[in-house]
């Protein structure tokens, strides 16, 4: 059989069209690429997807969301971006940005960013701001920005109380304004010119006054309560008061102030500055993971007697006591005195069932300063202020998401199994490599002349015909 002209033409139109379907297929399947995805996840415990309640959250937020992330490290930036990828792979329209706080000094101030860095979500005109980061936080704050409704809370005023709306160190101004954002409208009332709390006030909040109630007023707060009205009691360490509510509600206040010496390990000097990083099951602090600061706080006891169902919400470490004298130079725990020695309270929630109305909901905490313009943008203590209102004011819908732990990172392997694997792979590297040329020279004419030659050297298969041969091709 001779390789004419004709047969090399066929081969070449063949090798041409080919690679031309080949090429055209690879150039459509990256167009397509760019239009559709698809991804699965092949961790164990699906651990790089969201979960479902996650992803059911995402989808009743329909409008654009935005995510400014106010970090400086590009490490913990990085870990940001890659939590955040989870959510924009089920919402499209999720605007992520990073800013380096130092570049923008006004705008960290005016959103009261403290040196950790915060991130502020964006929905709809409504703010949330989170300093610690995980797919529990991320998704229970989205929740709040999805069902956020209109509330409004008093604060009593007149008694030189902490303002909402004040702008000095010791006031709750900055609060006030971060209460603002979240849909939550505040007043003042003075119950020497009023003498009834307004019925479009969902909680009452009694913010350490400097001066003693007048008989009255103490007389419209008692009969609130006793009427189901919810309450915020801050009181700070002497301050006497309140003690007249404090009984009501089944509390009472110990002497002295909390000092917590384990606070140096935090690089605080102050032995009256108490840190918590631990927290009760309480609904206020599900998914909650960061450490808030309390500079000077009064310890509580509870009432076994009381009408309310008691809860400790915030406790100091066991190292800390009630320090009775002046915190001054090298402080220490008198066993001979009435100082208690901790963990010590230092802030219940209460709760009473009524019958015709929502569940009555109070919080007595002993220190007032922790929401105070100075020490508000201490890490966690902006985000446990607004739990404690959203508790309050019943707006505390918190989902439970599971951390996904995956059972395993790391493969160990004997030497065997390693030189199985290895030489295992090179040889079907081998024969993969191998059949692959044979195949591809069974397309080419080299193989026509191989063949042929094999054809013209053996006269009992020269009776096929030139057609077989050409079948080959």
């Amino acid at each position: 059989m001779n390789i004419n002209q004709h047969i090399h033409q066929r081969i070449r139109i063949k090798n041409w069209l080919l690679t031309l379907i080949i090429l055209t297929a690879l150039v459509s399947l990256a167009w397509l690429s760019r239009l559709y995805t698809a991804e699965v996840d092949l961790t164990a415990n699906s651990s790089n997807t969201l979960t479902k309640a996650s992803q059911e959250i995402l989808a009743s937020l329909p409008e654009p969301i935005s995510i400014t992330a106010y970090i400086k490290e590009k490490k913990l930036q990085r870990q940001i971006a890659q939590l955040l990828n989870k959510y924009s792979r089920f919402k499209n329209d999720i605007a992520v940005s990073f800013v380096d706080p130092t570049t923008v000094p006004e705008k960290t101030r005016e959103l009261n960013i403290g040196p950790q860095g915060a991130i502020i979500i964006e929905y709809l005109g409504r703010t949330e701001k989170l300093t610690y980061l995980d797919e529990p936080t991320l998704s229970n704050a989205l929740l709040q920005l999805a069902h956020t409704k209109e509330r409004w809370i008093t604060f009593l005023a007149g008694h030189g109380e902490r303002s909402p709306v004040g702008r000095a160190n010791f006031d709750l101004g900055l609060f006030g304004k971060e209460l603002e954002q979240h849909k939550i409208k505040v007043q003042t009332i003075n119950l020497a010119k009023f003498s009834t709390i307004p019925d479009n006030s969902s909680l009452l909040i009694l913010a350490s006054p400097a001066v003693a109630l007048l008989p009255g007023e103490l007389n419209i707060i008692k009969a609130y309560i006793g009427k189901g009205g919810n309450l915020l009691l801050m009181t700070d360490p002497g301050n006497q008061h309140l003690n007249t509510i404090e009984q009501q509600i089944g509390i009472a206040k110990l002497p002295g102030t909390i000092v917590d010496k384990s606070s140096s390990l935090y690089g605080v000097d102050d032995p009256s500055f108490v840190l918590v990083s631990e927290y009760t099951h309480h609904p206020i602090a599900t998914n909650f993971n960061s450490i808030t600061v309390f500079p000077k706080s009064a310890a509580f006891t509870i009432d076994g007697e009381s009408e309310f169902k008691a809860e400790a919400l915030l406790a100091s470490v066991p190292q800390s006591w009630t320090e009775t004298g002046e915190i001054a130079g090298n402080v220490r725990f008198d066993v001979d005195s009435d100082e208690q020695q901790g963990p010590l309270t230092i802030a219940y929630a209460l709760t009473r069932n009524f019958t015709d109305k929502n569940q009555q909901r109070i919080v007595a905490i002993g220190d007032t300063d922790f929401l105070s313009n100075t020490y508000l943008g201490n890490v966690g203590n902006s985000e446990l202020g607004f739990r404690i209102i959203n508790w309050l004011t019943h707006d505390d819908q918190f989902i439970e998401i599971t951390p996904k732990i995956s059972p395993g990172k790391t493969l160990e392997l004997s030497k065997m199994s390693v030189a199985v694997i290895g030489f295992g792979f090179l040889a079907c590297s081998a024969i993969i490599a191998y059949g692959y040329g044979f195949y591809y020279l069974a397309q080419t004419e080299t193989a026509l002349i191989i063949i042929e030659g094999i054809y013209k050297r053996c006269p009992t298969y020269q009776q096929h015909s030139s057609k077989s041969v050409e079948s080959l091709v």
